[in-house]
C-alpha cells in the first residue's frame, strides 16, 4: 500500500496550500469536539506504553469501562490506525476501543524514528509485542478476556495468537481478513493482472507477470509495487484509499504534516517484516479455534478477496462462529464501512461475549 498512499498524497498536496491548510484546520477542530469524551463512566487515555523495550502508542478510549473491550491489530505492516478515530467513534459508545501502533508504524514510529524502533523490523518482535500489549491491556482495564479485532496484515498476527492462547480472547473478529497459503492461492494476482490487462496497462501488467504468482519469491520492494498495482486497478479501493486513508490521515488532529511524512517512512521500515511470515500456511497450521470466531469481509476486497476468506471460515470449528460479507466495500472495509461494521458487532459479537461464553475445553 506504501507506492500507492504516498502518490495519493504527493497530489492532495498539490492543491492551493492557503486554502487547503484552512480547510484542514476547520476539519480538524471538529474532530476534536467529536473525540471528546465526557462520560462519567468513560476513559480516554491516549500515549506512550514501554512494550518490548520501547515506547508504543497506545489508545483506550470508551464511553463507559463496563463495556467490552476491542484490541485492534492494524494492518501494513505500518499501517497503523491511529488516524481513525473519527471514522469510528460511535463503536465508543458500545465498546472500549483499544488503538496501538505497533513498532515501525504510526506514532510509535514518529515518536522514535529508526533508531529508535528497537532494531531491524521483524514478525517475531511484533507477535511478542503484540502479546505483552494484551497482558497490558488486561492489566489496564482489570478485565480477563478482550475481543481480539485485526484487520489486514494484523490477521496473520490475529490467528497466531487466537489459536496458541485462548485463554486472553472472549473473541476473534477478522476483517480484510489474510490466508496465508505458502503461496498456493493465486486468485488476487491473477485478477490484478486481468484488471491491468483489460486496461489497456501493458506494461504493468508485464511486470506483475515478470514476478511471478509467488508471494513468498517477491522482494519487499516487488511487494510494494505489487500492492500499488493492485490496488490502482481497482477503482474502489483506490477511492478509500484517498478518502478514508489519506482522508483519515489529513483530518486527523493526532497528525501534523511532519507526522503524516513519519507514517510513510515507517511503512518503508516496516516492509521487512513480511519476509517473517513466509512459509506461512493457515490451513496447516489448523483450522480449530477454542473461542467465537468471526469474520467479516469486504464483498468486492481485491487484495484479501472475500472467497479466499470464505473459505477458510468454513472449515474453522469454533464455539460460535459468523461471517458476513460488508456490501459496498473493498479492503478497508470497516473503515470505509464504520456504521455496518458496527451493526455486525452489535448483532453477532457482543451478545456472545456479553453472555459469557467460555473457551471450549
Amino acid at each position: 500500500m506504501l507506492g500507492i498512499i504516498a502518490a495519493t498524497t504527493a497530489a492532495a498536496l498539490a492543491a492551493p496550500v492557503a486554502g487547503l491548510l484552512a480547510h484542514r484546520a476547520v476539519r480538524r477542530s471538529t474532530h476534536a469536539r467529536l473525540m471528546r469524551i465526557d462520560a462519567p463512566n468513560g476513559i480516554d487515555q491516549q500515549g506512550f506504553v514501554r512494550i518490548g523495550g520501547i515506547d508504543q502508542w497506545i489508545s483506550v478510549r470508551g464511553e463507559d469501562r463496563a463495556n467490552p473491550v476491542l484490541l485492534e491489530l492494524h494492518g501494513g505492516p505500518g499501517a497503523a490506525h491511529s488516524p481513525y478515530g473519527a471514522r469510528t467513534r460511535a463503536w465508543e459508545r458500545h465498546f472500549t476501543l483499544v488503538r496501538w501502533d505497533m513498532r515501525g508504524a504510526g506514532l510509535t514510529f514518529a515518536h522514535g524514528g529508526p533508531a529508535g524502533q528497537g532494531g531491524a523490523p521483524a514478525f517475531e518482535r511484533l507477535y511478542a509485542d503484540a502479546l505483552e500489549v494484551v497482558h497490558h491491556v488486561r492489566e489496564r482495564l482489570g478485565v480477563d478476556r478482550v475481543v481480539l479485532l485485526p484487520s489486514s496484515f494484523g490477521t496473520v498476527l490475529g490467528l497466531r495468537l487466537a489459536r496458541s492462547h485462548p485463554e486472553l480472547f472472549s473473541a476473534y473478529v477478522g476483517t480484510d481478513q489474510n490466508v496465508l497459503e505458502a503461496g498456493r492461492d493465486t486468485s488476487a494476482y491473477d485478477a490484478t493482472l486481468a484488471r491491468l490487462r483489460a486496461a489497456g496497462k501493458a506494461k504493468a501488467a508485464a511486470k506483475v507477470e515478470a514476478m511471478g504468482c509467488d508471494p513468498n519469491r517477491w522482494t519487499p520492494a516487488q511487494r510494494t509495487a505489487y500492492d500499488k498495482l493492485c490496488a490502482g486497478s481497482d477503482p474502489l479501493t483506490l477511492d478509500t484509499l484517498k478518502k478514508v486513508v489519506l482522508g483519515s490521515m489529513w483530518l486527523s488532529p493526532l497528525y501534523s504534516p511532519g507526522k503524516i511524512a513519519a507514517y510513510f517512512k515507517g511503512q518503508g521500515f516496516s516492509e521487512p517484516v513480511v519476509t517473517g511470515t513466509h512459509g506461512f500456511d493457515d490451513w496447516a497450521d489448523g483450522t480449530r479455534f477454542e473461542i467465537p470466531f468471526f469474520v467479516f469481509q469486504g464483498a468486492l476486497d481485491v487484495i484479501t478477496p472475500a472467497a479466499r476468506a470464505r473459505a477458510y471460515f468454513d472449515a474453522v470449528e469454533a464455539p460460535v462462529k459468523g461471517f458476513a460479507l460488508i456490501e459496498d466495500a473493498s479492503h478497508f472495509a470497516a473503515l470505509r464501512r464504520p456504521d455496518r461494521f458496527l451493526e455486525l458487532l452489535l448483532a453477532h459479537v457482543r451478545p456472545v461475549v456479553a453472555a459469557g461464553r467460555a473457551p471450549a475445553a
